[in-house]
């Protein structure tokens, strides 16, 4: 799946850029003056193109600025999404007072409407709440790895009601604020990748076990890319059926955890062959009476 580009195509703005000329272009000439229909017609144009054209200039400036933290990049794409809604808010209460709708009387019955909707939109109102308390409470930020209900992907979106992560793929969850309990945030610390690599139970461990931190040195050396530090030896973690299992484990950055391993499997393989151990393969021995 594509990563969906944020700020949307050109086409829209064009569209309300036309309405908001086209109202305040008729309104200049004096179109609808005479009828009370036409005028509220035209306010509402200018109105909508205004909002909604200074809506999206609003989000176009905050992309263009690159933030150089997690917590700059969470907070911009909560001022985008809180943008979204305000424009909203704006076009309805705006728009009912030019079509003559008391706005009073609508506030003073808001606490009447409130218990009905409140049961209505309960789950909307526990996923503001608790956006608002994640934000403040800064538990985890635009770009940390985080797994939540078995699904494990990066930040890519913070909102005042979502969340949205991608995992490796390039796929995109979204995820109600209320929905994100229990959540492993893994770009706290540095992760640990492991592995294990089998030698022959020929091979003599008190000679060859002083040889590794040499060669822990050297892949470190060759993939500082990856690797925060050298590969540690932990010793024999099993005594298998065609040889003895050594455990390696290096510290990576979690957005590392799947590539370390396979890149310190090679190396071992390489780097014991030069040592002189060849790692064993299945071997079984039949016994014929």
């Amino acid at each position: 799946m594509k990563e969906k580009k944020t700020g949307g195509s050109w086409l829209p703005p064009v569209i309300w850029a036309l309405l908001l000329a086209l109202g305040l272009g008729l309104s200049a000439l004096g179109l609808g003056r005479d009828s009370g229909a036409v005028d509220k017609l035209l306010k509402i144009l200018t109105l909508v193109g205004g909002v909604l054209l200074a809506a999206w200039l609003l989000r176009r400036l905050l992309l263009l600025v690159k933030p150089a933290s997690h917590r700059s990049k969470t907070l911009f794409t909560v001022f985008a999404s809180v943008i979204r809604y305000v424009a909203a808010i704006v076009l309805l209460c705006w728009g009912l007072s030019i079509l003559g709708v008391d706005l009073s009387t609508i506030v003073t019955s808001v606490g009447i409407l409130a218990l009905i909707i409140g049961f209505g939109a309960e789950s909307l109102i526990e996923d503001l709440v608790t956006g608002t308390f994640m934000l403040l409470e800064n538990q985890y930020n635009v770009g940390d790895i985080v797994e939540v209900g078995g699904f494990r992907g990066t930040v890519h979106e913070i909102g005042i009601r979502t969340t949205s992560l991608m995992d490796v793929g390039g796929n995109i969850k979204i995820i109600n604020n209320s929905d994100m309990r229990n959540i492993l945030n893994r770009s706290d610390k540095a992760s640990v990748a492991g592995t294990s690599i089998d030698v022959p139970y020929e091979t003599d461990l008190e000679d060859f076990e002083p040889k590794i931190p040499g060669l822990m040195q050297q892949i470190f050396e060759k993939h500082r890319d990856v690797m925060l530090s050298p590969p540690r030896y932990l010793g024999v973690q099993e005594l298998g059926a065609s040889g003895v299992t050594l455990k390696f484990v290096v510290e990576v950055e979690e957005d590392k955890i799947f590539s370390a391993p396979r890149i310190l499997n090679r190396e071992l393989l390489v780097g014991f062959k030069k040592l002189g151990v060849e790692c064993p393969f299945p071997q079984v021995d039949v016994h014929q009476r």
